[in-house]
């Protein structure tokens, strides 16, 4: 990489700093190491076959379960803004995304793929498309400005119709979500057998991102009620072999409402360290991420310049054979057109034509094939003189054939690899080791630095 492109990597990193959060600096600024068209890791990563794909600057959070669960009224009060509708009804009836940005906005289905490309295969579920929708606001409360929360259709039992494969689609967003919450809600749909049959499906492949809540725990009644229902779902659960596993927790939430005070425990700031320890756990594992895409790149690079090295030796072997067995099939004919000439000239022709000396040289090496030549007949002459032809033939096909080389590197392409080389092993990986001595500057003092 030239140091113009350096320079502008860095300021273009420089530049998304500002006042954000150190966790959502670092998640920018491995972002943006990527995505460079000048001199991202995916265009460097390209240029030697090999496929990275970027990581995403915010972790998902999806929130699943029965109707009027409360979903809705979390994320509202998480994000400090009514930005989701709730209700006694069924408000959330598709999937509603909410992010942070620059300005309040809603998206529909269409714009929602295009902010999330990585969701793109979502449209292949039949009639999802029509109930995607994104809500965009300013709010910075907590750690919004790090998380899209992903707002799932309430389940319900019995005869009711979804526009859309419902189970289908929360099973293929699992797989993209870093965070499952699943709310039960208290009030008598807690059991809903859909949302149980989901959740053990999940379970099976991503188990440990998934956390359970009692949710609305101050409308449970009193605390007997509240253990009645809380044992009632965890028994539920433990009948299936997949959910019952040791060290089960369900902790108590609800929004908390200043007009309605309860003295019910309330753990909903349990589900914000939650998140925050999701947050962290994705920063760290974006920086190893990026120390292995280097070292990726780095033997990808390494072995694109060493096989071109060896293909040139090998081209090289090729050339030298190639000659050679040129060579012999050219001298073949040469040699049988001077024991001609030599048979059907007179001495005293050769001696004018080469001299002496040249003429008793070229005795001495063909005289006897002359000779031999001479006492053969006319056919088995002939017969002779195909044959050499023949070989003479057999001679320089095989050279063409060994003469055939690879392609190789020319030396514009060859210093362009050694600079991309340089800038992931000088640059890329001297700006991840100082974003993790960011990162652990957050939680340990200059001293324990090593």
């Amino acid at each position: 990489m030239s140091g113009k492109i350096k320079s502008r990597s860095a300021a273009n990193a420089d530049s998304l700093s500002g006042s954000v959060s150190c966790d959502e600096r670092i998640l920018r600024d491995c972002h943006q190491l990527y995505i460079d068209a000048d001199s991202g890791l995916i265009a460097v990563a390209q240029s030697v076959g090999v496929t990275l794909l970027p990581p995403r600057k915010k972790i998902t959070v999806m929130l699943m379960g029965n109707h009027s669960a409360g979903k809705s009224s979390f994320i509202n009060w998480y994000v400090e803004e009514h930005i989701q509708r709730t209700g006694v009804a069924i408000e959330t009836q598709g999937f509603s995304f909410v992010t942070s940005g620059r300005k309040r906005e809603s998206l529909t289905g269409n714009a929602t793929l295009h902010l999330y490309p990585h969701f793109k295969p979502l449209h292949e579920i039949k009639g999802v498309s029509e109930y995607l929708g994104t809500e965009i606001c300013t709010s910075r409360q907590k750690r919004f400005s790090l998380v899209t929360f992903v707002d799932s259709p309430g389940l319900v039992d019995g005869d009711m119709k979804y526009p859309f494969d419902v189970d289908q689609a929360i099973m293929w967003l699992g797989e993209l979500c870093d965070l499952i919450l699943v709310f039960f809600d208290p009030m008598g749909q807690a059991l809903c057998k859909r949302t149980l049959n989901i959740v053990e499906k999940l379970n099976e492949k991503h188990g440990e991102r998934l956390r359970f809540y009692l949710s609305k725990a101050d409308e449970a009644g009193g605390e007997s009620d509240r253990q009645r229902v809380m044992m009632q779902i965890v028994q539920e659960l433990c009948k299936r072999p997949g959910l019952n596993k040791c060290g089960f927790d369900m902790p108590t939430i609800y929004v908390p409402n200043p007009n309605k005070p309860s003295r019910c425990v309330n753990q909903i700031e349990e589900v914000c360290r939650t998140i925050e320890k999701t947050i962290n756990q994705t920063v760290q594992n974006t920086l190893n991420s990026l120390e292995k895409d280097c070292e990726l790149i780095t033997e990808a690079i390494a072995d694109t310049l060493s096989h071109d090295r060896q293909t040139s030796v090998d081209n090289r072997r090729a050339q030298c054979k190639g000659c050679l067995l040129a060579l012999l099939g050219f001298s073949v004919p040469l040699m049988l057109m001077a024991a001609l000439v030599l048979g059907s000239l007179s001495r005293e022709m050769l001696e004018l034509a080469l001299g002496n000396h040249g003429t008793d040289a070229l005795s001495l090496y063909l005289t006897p094939v002359v000779k031999v030549f001479e006492s053969m007949t006319v056919e088995h002459q002939l017969y002779s003189c195909g044959g050499l032809v023949f070989l003479s033939f057999i001679l320089l096909l095989l050279a063409r054939f060994t003469f055939r080389t690879h392609p190789t590197l020319s030396s514009r392409q060859k210093r362009q690899l050694q600079e991309k080389l340089d800038f992931v092993q000088d640059v890329v990986k001297s700006k991840k080791k100082k974003l993790y001595e960011e990162y652990l500057r957050q939680s340990v003092g200059d001293q324990d630095m090593a």
